[in-house]
């Protein structure tokens, strides 16, 4: 059988699993595979590839159903697995698999046509190895689990499912999974093993396998106590083979929903990880099980105290961070493997073990990328080489995930879905809102020349509009802040200038205040001061340069903040208007929309997107959005006459006409909106019929009677009389 994988531009083999070795396609026709299929398997600086399996018994807070899909996605739920059928009917590990587990040299292989050892000595070290089973069917381990025989071949050894017969046989059968040692001689993976003894046990969280027991039996040939590990047993499948599945049957990678969704299942786990000082280490496709609707972390055996300086670095090519081997792993090694792993599921990643084993493709070959860009920008901050511009913590990935998965599913269905930031204020003042005309009450009529619509706003403008960073929490100048609320900027400098203020939240308060003040210059000197990398900094000193007309800085520092906080509308919103005043209509169309789709509060997103799409000759879809705007909206009004405004610029005056008429206007602006019109089409068609002219004259003069200032009432009747149709009488 021809071992060459036969995907497109794959230039890997079949694996005794059936599954290539560098794309993971399954040879078609492959036999029935255990769900969390294994990979190489090394330690320390090359790193291994293990799985394990569990349990489909729910526990903690979820139902049999679990809550997979945050709430948001329709997740397809996987079916529980009869656990026999997970047997592996031949266990062997593939001789291209068989390395030594100290020196990483490859053993086991053939040699003069004669077949590899499958137990000797490494002939680089002299270290023993073993690839056989140390159990088999019918094994009785500890005393009461039975075994039923080798479920897969991890990088801490084989697996094994068995039963506990300790279970009364009035209740159903207790399948567990018992995972001993690669070998008994290898220290590395002695030392993991103790590891997992020393803390594991106590682990507890409802996506990350039970570890039930602790047991040992002796080894069949030497009769050396051997220790094993006792996990529940899941009965579903991994999320590599989850991806698969849906390729086979779709033919192309898990929609990018799903993908977000599992990741949103599994940070929590790694969190809770990272909250008792623990590092998983290994988070990949193949290490989470998903049974009916919910997610399972397994195979702990790489998993170390975030302090522990000496044991072995377990890790997978392609997923693990560049920086390990050279540093301890800690937790944004661990939120580099969910990023990686998202980008596995999410996009079809061609060599993601090679060519970019520590990068991602360009724009130009993922169009996943070019079409979610928070997405990418989202990859792109999880996966940084380096680990201070990464994620801090599972919580924050969390809600930025959840941020682009709201982007990403309103973008699809256009149902918003809007929901408090706990980064940002809500917009403070619409913007790009008010028209022209509006409040004007000298009687002078409304230009409604070609062309003619709402401007853009003043940058000046936005300094007072644009959301601003919440303070966090945890700084302790944020009490002094809530004191300040309201104040004027002066007051604010006064009160906060002199001091040598804690934490960062009070400093950028100064800033924006000495802007507001109408001193920029030491505003941003403050901002210099302050650690670049807090994404806070550069959000400010974006609202600085707007204030100073310096667009093209102002673009270049929401453009950071975008990178930090993806899933934040409000950073969307800053950026679309900065690259509008730039003068880029498409990229301030992508922004706008995607911020109004997801959030219908921010009405200013409505109005810029009806602006750049009018820029971009797209008159229709302008006329669309500004329709978007609610009935119960107070900017109703004002986006309504916008859209008069572009019917017009577009030289439909009969749709200007009856948009006009269903405004609702006071008598004033009523009429004022109506001479503009039928002045509007008079300036177009000079030689209009007599019913234009009359209904102009009718107009000038309701007009002339709202006005109240007597020259500009008496223009407004010269008018008239100039428009009246010619009379013979």
């Amino acid at each position: 059988m021809n071992d060459k994988c036969q995907e497109p531009d794959c230039t890997g083999t079949y694996a005794a699993d059936g599954f290539c070795d560098e794309c993971g396609a399954q040879r078609s026709a492959a036999p029935a595979v255990l769900s969390a299929s294994t990979q190489p398997a090394t330690s320390s600086s090359r790193a291994s590839q293990r799985t394990g399996t569990s349990s489909s018994r729910s526990t903690g807070r979820r139902t049999a159903r679990g809550g997979l899909g945050a709430g948001m996605v329709d997740v397809p739920p996987v079916p529980l697995r009869d656990p026999a059928s997970a047997v592996m009917a031949h266990p062997e590990v593939p001789e291209k698999r068989r390395f030594c587990g100290r020196c990483e040299s490859p053993v086991g292989r053939s040699r003069d046509g004669k077949p590899g050892r499958t137990e000797g000595f490494c002939p680089s070290c002299r270290t023993p190895f073993s690839f056989e089973p140390r159990l088999k069917g019918g094994d009785r381990v500890g005393g009461r689990y039975e075994v039923l025989g080798c479920l897969a071949h991890g990088g801490l050894g084989w697996i094994y499912l068995a039963r506990d017969t300790n279970v009364s046989d009035t209740v159903a059968d207790r399948w567990v999974v018992l995972k001993g040692l690669i070998d008994t001689g290898d220290p590395d993976a002695a030392l993991a093993a103790i590891a997992e003894r020393r803390f594991l046990v106590s682990v507890s969280h409802p996506n990350i396998v039970t570890i039930h027991d602790l047991v040992e039996h002796p080894d069949p040939k030497t009769g050396v106590p051997v220790s094993y590990i006792v996990m529940e047993y899941i009965g579903g499948r991994s999320l590599r083979d989850v991806a698969l599945d849906h390729r086979r049957a779709a033919g192309g990678p898990l929609p990018l929903p799903q993908v977000l969704a599992y990741a949103l299942e599994v940070l929590p786990a790694l969190g809770y990880l990272h909250g008792r000082d623990l590092i998983y280490c290994d988070f990949k496709p193949d290490n989470v099980i998903q049974a009916e609707e919910q997610l399972k972390l397994i195979d702990l055996g790489g998993v170390r105290r975030a302090d522990d300086q000496e044991s072995a670095i377990y890790g997978t090519p392609g997923y693990k961070a560049p920086e390990i081997g050279v540093e301890a792993p800690d937790v944004s090694t661990d939120l580099y493997t969910v990023g990686r792993s998202m980008a596995v599921l999410s996009f079809d990643f061609s060599g993601f073990t090679s060519t970019y084993e520590y990068s991602l493709p360009p724009v130009s070959a993922v169009p996943l990328f070019a079409q979610e860009e928070s997405y990418h920008r989202l990859l792109r901050r999880t996966t940084h080489s380096d680990p201070a511009r990464r994620f801090g913590s599972a919580a924050d990935l969390v809600d930025q995930v959840t941020g682009v998965l709201r982007e990403v599913l309103s973008a699809a269905d256009g149902q918003a879905r809007a929901a408090l930031s706990t980064y940002f204020t809500p917009e403070r003042r619409t913007f790009g809102t008010d028209d022209p005309s509006d409040g004007d009450a000298s009687g002078v009529p409304i230009d409604l020349g070609a062309g003619a619509l709402l401007p853009s706003p003043e940058p000046a403008s936005l300094l007072a509009a644009l959301p601003l960073p919440l303070p966090d929490p945890g700084d302790p100048s944020t009490p002094l802040l809530a004191a300040l609320v309201g104040a004027e900027p002066a007051d604010v400098v006064r009160a906060l200038g002199d001091q040598d203020l804690p934490g960062i939240s009070a400093k950028l308060a100064l800033a924006l205040a000495r802007t507001e003040a109408g001193d920029p210059a030491t505003a941003r000197a403050e901002l210099d001061a302050l650690d670049p990398l807090e994404w806070r900094v550069p959000y400010y000193r974006g609202l600085i340069a707007l204030a100073a007309r310096d667009i093209a800085a102002a673009v270049r520092e929401f453009d950071a903040v975008y990178d930090a906080v993806p899933g934040e509308p409000a950073v969307r919103l800053a950026l679309g208007v900065a690259v509008e005043l730039a003068g880029d209509a498409g990229a301030a169309a992508r922004r706008y929309e995607r911020v109004w789709r997801v959030d219908r509060s921010f009405v200013s997103a409505a109005f810029g997107l009806a602006r750049a799409r009018v820029a971009l000759g797209q008159r229709t879809l302008a006329l669309s959005t500004l329709d978007e705007v609610p009935e119960n909206s107070s900017h109703r009004v004002a986006a309504q006459l916008a859209a008069v405004r572009i019917e017009l610029s577009g030289g439909d005056t009969v749709a200007a006409g009856r948009r006009l008429a269903a405004v609702r206007l006071d008598p004033y602006n009523r009429a004022r909106w109506q001479v503009a019109l039928l002045q509007s089409t008079l300036d177009k068609k000079p030689r209009a019929d007599r019913e234009v002219r009359v209904a102009l004259e009718k107009a000038y003069r309701e007009f002339a009677a709202q006005v109240q200032d007597r020259p500009a009432r008496i223009e407004l009747v010269d008018r008239a009389n100039a428009v009246r149709p010619r009379t013979w009488v």
